[in-house]
């Protein structure tokens, strides 16, 4: 593993903004956590990234720790929008881009959305376009340090232009899917949280804004 001055940076587009800071939330410097499961216990030696194999071109396909983790990294200067109304700014995450993934599965051209399951339970689904965006990246540091467990250990997703929920904590699954489907937040019963859930028009609820607690920080 290159050392991590050498990995490339990409800058997350949403930090060239005159205002930062979308409507309605407030800049903080402090990381609040939630967790809509119990924190999962992680074991290299059993933990596995897998893919399956729905709307894919090519096998279903896992990693071990060992491998995941031996990715090629990069490097996203990117903002952080919790739907409970905050926002930490200037974040340095290094980890696995999403974009790599890319190298090792081919999705067929009905996959239009991806489901993102957690060893804790949790899912959040995306579409395809925003999950491959340039600056997502399964995340393995933060500011140089390894996360620590509250933010994720030993990874999250993170998707800089949506809310937070969206970034979710523990991420070891993904499932192609043709058609949008709810994740945890999504469903009414837990909040009815917006499907794609935009920080910059709102996009807090499905039936509308509002501001409910609970996102997966």
């Amino acid at each position: 593993m290159p050392d991590a001055t050498t990995l490339p940076i990409v800058v997350s587009p949403d930090t060239a903004r005159a205002n930062r800071v979308p409507p309605g939330q407030v800049k903080t410097r402090k990381y609040t956590e939630y967790t809509a499961h119990e924190r999962p216990d992680f074991d290299p030696a059993t933990w596995r990234f897998t893919v399956d194999a729905d709307f894919l071109e090519t096998p279903a396909i896992s990693w071990t720790w060992a491998e995941f983790s031996s990715l090629p990294r990069i490097r996203v200067k990117a903002d952080f929008h919790c739907v409970t109304r905050w926002s930490v700014l200037e974040n340095l995450w290094e980890g696995v881009p999403t974009r790599e993934l890319l190298a090792h599965i081919r999705p067929s051209e009905r996959a239009k959305f991806v489901m993102v399951g957690c060893s804790c339970g949790y899912t959040t689904n995306l579409p395809v376009s925003e999950f491959f965006g340039e600056d997502c990246l399964f995340a393995l540091k933060l500011d140089g340090e390894a996360l620590p467990l509250p933010m994720g250990y030993p990874m999250r997703l993170i998707v800089p232009r949506l809310y937070a929920w969206k970034s979710a904590k523990w991420a070891n699954s993904l499932t192609f899917m043709e058609i949008d489907s709810p994740g945890f937040w999504e469903e009414w019963r837990h909040g009815g949280y917006h499907m794609l859930g935009d920080p910059w028009t709102e996009q807090r609820h499905r039936g509308g804004y509002g501001g409910a607690m609970g996102d997966m920080l």
